[in-house]
């Protein structure tokens, strides 16, 4: 006879709850919230740049949240004298809770996870940490958005003497030191937890982190605090300067809105971190390219004809026939996915070595 650690008289835990179900629970909430409409989401509106203060400001982008299918407009402008781009108007406080809720936490938080823990994945973070190896071996990192902390899971390989800590302010950062991939976690933003953290590492990394933040100096200037001097910053962001960010426009994942604020150049990046007190040891357009864009188009495109999505901060469920064809439509546009995908890696090898790389990255050290 089967023998089992659980008490006759307990009953059985309930199974995981569906998509459908959880999303049913989640819809009267969203509902009520949106009841109030959406201008609370959003800042004033800017008639300068935030990186330089100028007021030549042209429109680069306008367009929609294809991913999540969340109301409102997003707007990207770009400013005409240091070529800084930036959402505009801004996500307010609440609207930054409202865009990221649901995404890298709660509904969605399994699937986002899924799609970042691949091998090709590893293999970037390893070569990122070796980046900084080429320069010094670090005995304390902080590694801000760490999220679920991949990447110092796969650091701690090629750093085998290094103490991995994180900071983000999503609640996976608690469970990232709960399953000892970090000794350390910190939820909450880094300006605000800087002075706390003065002088405490040799390492920063903030990879695809800056473009998320309301005030990308602010972050420069607290990533200086937690540094030791001699300590080395590697970041890796988006390239706003890619051909393909005005060849595919709203279709170009790296825009990513409305979840992505602020663009900045390696030219800017580089005289901010110069000003600040940082030598630049390296710069890279190669390496931190990651082959994504045909596929993306595609994916997003399929994505915007989906007719019925069953969301909470839709109004209603979509019902039996609207599933029925918005399945038919996703599994219809997938196969066009493939041939985008092979092309991207065909093509990786001459894109990473163009000025068409879709991200770059730059390690400074901080000077005493």
């Amino acid at each position: 006879m089967a023998t089992t650690n659980q008490p006759p008289d307990t009953p059985a835990p309930p199974p995981p709850a569906s998509d459908a179900e959880r999303v049913a629970r989640l819809r009267p909430a969203y509902q009520a919230e949106l009841a109030d409409g959406i201008a609370r989401f959003f800042e004033p509106r800017r008639t300068d740049c935030p990186w330089c203060g100028a007021r030549q400001l042209r429109l680069r982008l306008r367009t929609k949240d294809h991913l999540q299918r969340k109301p409102g407009t997003f707007t990207l402008d770009q400013c005409r004298d240091c070529g800084h781009t930036f959402q505009n108007p801004q996500l307010s406080a609440a609207g930054l809770a409202f865009y990221y809720r649901d995404f890298y936490d709660g509904l969605y938080a399994e699937k986002i996870g899924d799609a970042l823990d691949s091998d090709a994945s590893r293999k970037r973070n390893r070569d990122r940490a070796m980046a900084v190896r080429r320069h010094a071996r670090p005995k304390r990192w902080l590694d801000v958005g760490t999220a679920a902390a991949d990447f110092c899971l796969a650091a701690k390989k090629a750093l085998p003497g290094t103490t991995f800590d994180g900071l983000d302010i999503g609640a996976h950062v608690l469970q990232a030191q709960h399953e000892e991939r970090i000794e350390r976690a910190y939820q909450g933003f880094l300006p605000d937890l800087a002075d706390e953290l003065a002088d405490q590492y040799d390492a920063v990394s903030m990879f695809h982190c800056l473009e998320h933040t309301t005030d990308p100096r602010a972050q420069l200037a607290a990533v200086r605090t937690v540094l030791r001097p001699g300590g080395h910053l590697i970041i890796e962001v988006p390239n706003p300067e890619s051909p393909f960010g005005r060849l595919f426009g709203r279709y170009w994942l790296p825009w990513f809105q409305p979840q992505h604020q602020h663009f900045v150049t390696m030219r800017n990046l580089c005289q901010a971190l110069t000003g600040l007190g940082f030598t630049v040891v390296a710069t890279d357009r190669e390496k931190s390219h990651i082959p994504v864009d045909f596929t993306a188009l595609v994916g997003l495109y399929v994505l915007r004809l989906l007719p019925f999505r069953d969301e909470p901060w839709l109004p209603k469920p979509p019902g039996r026939l609207g599933t029925t064809v918005t399945k038919t439509i996703f599994w219809v546009g997938i196969p066009f996915c493939l041939p985008m995908f092979a092309l991207d890696q065909l093509l990786a090898p001459l894109i990473r070595r163009s000025r068409f790389s879709n991200a770059f990255r730059v390690v400074a050290r901080r000077e005493g």
